[in-house]
This record gives C-alpha cells, sequence and structure tokens, in this order.
C-alpha cells in the first residue's frame, strides 16, 4: 500500500513522521507534496526511500489513500487539479473540519473520508476522530482504522458533531496547555519556586491525571471527588474556580463554532460560488 501527503506543514509532518516511527509505514511508501517543494525534500533527507513529489498529481498517481493535509482556502484549487486522475478504487481522506464529506464526494470521483488529528498523535496517544464517506466498504474502513491505531485511538463520529469533537481533542491539548502555563506562571510569581520546577511538577500532574482517566478507570466527576477533602485546600481551590470561571467554557464554544462556521461558509463560497 502506497500513501500520500497533499501537504506538509504542521500536521502533514507530525502525520508522516508517526507512521513512520511505528512501523505503520515505511518511508518507501510514502510520496509527499507541499506548495513549498523544499519542505517535501526535507522529510525526504530525514527520511530515505520517502518520495518528494513535485506536483500534487504524481502524489495521487502513485498512492492508494491521499491525505489532504492542507487549508480550507486552498481545498477547491487541488481538488479541481487532481479530480482528472483520481480513480474510484482509491481513498481521500480529509484532514480539514470545515470541509465536508459532501464537498468532496460531488467533485471527486473516488471513495472519501475525513478524519481530525490531534498533535498528541506525533507520541502515538490521544483519538483520532474518524468520518466515513458513503462509498467505503467495509474492507475501506478496517484499512483505514488498522492504519491510523498505530498512532491513536480512532473513534468514529458523526460528521455533525466535528466542531465540538475537534474541540475536545484536537484543540483540547492547547486549552489545557494553557491552564498549565498560566497556573505555572501564578506559581512562580507568588511563591518563587523556580519556573523549570513548577513545570515539571505540572507536566508530570498532567500525565498521571491522563493515566488515571483512562487506564485507572476515573471519570472526571469521580476523580475530582477522590482528591477533594470536604473542607480542605482543594475544596477551597474548586470553589474559586466554579465562581470565576463560571460561564468560561460556554463562550469557549461558542466562540469556536462562530469561527468553524465562518471558515464553512467561506469553503462553501469556493465549491458552489468561485466568482466569490
Amino acid at each position: 500500500m502506497n500513501v500520500g501527503f497533499i501537504g506538509t506543514g504542521s500536521m502533514g509532518s507530525i502525520l508522516i513522521e508517526s507512521f513512520i516511527k511505528t512501523n505503520a509505514l515505511q518511508p518507501k511508501q510514502i510520496i509527499a507534496a507541499n506548495r513549498t517543494f523544499q519542505k517535501a525534500e526535507r522529510l525526504a533527507a530525514a527520511y530515505p526511500g520517502l518520495r518528494a513529489a513535485r506536483s500534487n498529481i504524481e502524489v495521487v498517481l502513485e498512492s492508494d489513500i491521499v491525505f489532504l493535509c492542507i487549508k480550507p482556502k486552498q481545498f477547491k484549487k487541488v481538488i479541481d487539479e487532481i479530480k482528472r486522475v483520481v480513480l474510484p478504487e482509491q481513498l481521500i481522506v480529509s484532514i480539514t473540519s470545515p470541509v465536508l464529506i459532501r464537498h468532496l464526494e460531488e467533485h471527486l470521483r473516488c471513495k472519501i473520508a475525513k478524519m481530525i488529528p490531534s498533535i498528541t498523535n506525533y507520541v502515538c496517544s490521544g483519538a483520532t476522530l474518524v468520518m466515513l464517506g458513503n462509498r467505503l466498504n467495509t474492507d475501506d474502513a478496517e484499512r483505514l482504522e488498522n492504519l491510523l491505531k498505530h498512532i491513536s485511538k480512532p473513534l468514529k463520529v458523526s460528521e455533525e458533531y466535528t466542531r465540538i469533537s475537534s474541540d475536545l481533542s484536537s484543540c483540547g491539548p492547547a486549552f489545557l496547555s494553557f491552564f498549565v502555563e498560566q497556573f505555572v506562571n501564578a506559581a512562580v510569581e507568588k511563591t518563587g519556586i523556580p519556573k523549570e520546577e513548577a513545570a515539571r511538577l505540572a507536566c508530570e500532574m498532567v500525565l498521571g491525571t491522563g493515566l488515571l482517566l483512562t487506564a485507572g478507570g476515573f471519570s472526571p466527576e469521580s476523580l475530582r471527588e477522590r482528591v477533594t477533602v470536604p473542607g480542605g485546600i482543594t475544596e477551597e481551590g474548586l470553589r474559586m474556580l466554579s465562581m470565576d470561571l463560571e460561564g468560561t467554557f460556554e463562550r469557549l464554544i461558542r466562540s469556536t463554532h462562530n469561527k468553524y462556521h465562518e471558515e464553512l461558509e467561506k469553503v462553501e463560497g469556493l465549491f458552489y460560488n468561485p466568482t466569490q
């Protein structure tokens, strides 16, 4: 099986490197193209056998599965470029949430799927959200899932819930990191603890908490209750957080959804009103 990548930016390169690190794919099975050819060349130099393509058409011609790791505004141009060479038996996988499966199925005659990766896939952890188009059969779905299992836990979700699912699994690491960053900075400012020490403690806490919430069998609620002693310090801290953060996460979700719908509207314009 040969796998192609159109786009080798942050997430495209993470997927390529993770697939290689886990032996899900050998470098010789991968061909990649990027608008800046030197970026694809650097990957080829780092992983001998990986081929850097000079065109998106070359990637499609040489691949069984093609991952589209590009920005929403680039999709229409790329689709128009490759649609004449795509074959019905090929699988095209988009990793871009505002580009819907129907957008691609209406413009390409091949099999279509969508996945939303996460930066956690770089350490072969976390989830990948998977949405399957109408043309995939059971074998196609298993082939994609088996590939993704090497770097993540593939979770099938409804495309209707793409945005909120992405908030939790893909944006979540940035939101959680921001919380940890603020926690560490406050600890340093208020107590003088060395920043490296505070950061190490906080990061180990996040790692341990993640394990408790997965392998440990705790839910967020049960873990919070287990740590909180009535009348104790943790309870006092939670009381303050409950008051100060009231409504924060509702506003967070509203803002990400508003941005998503803005992007979706732009994509609709590109596909159906090309003069805009």
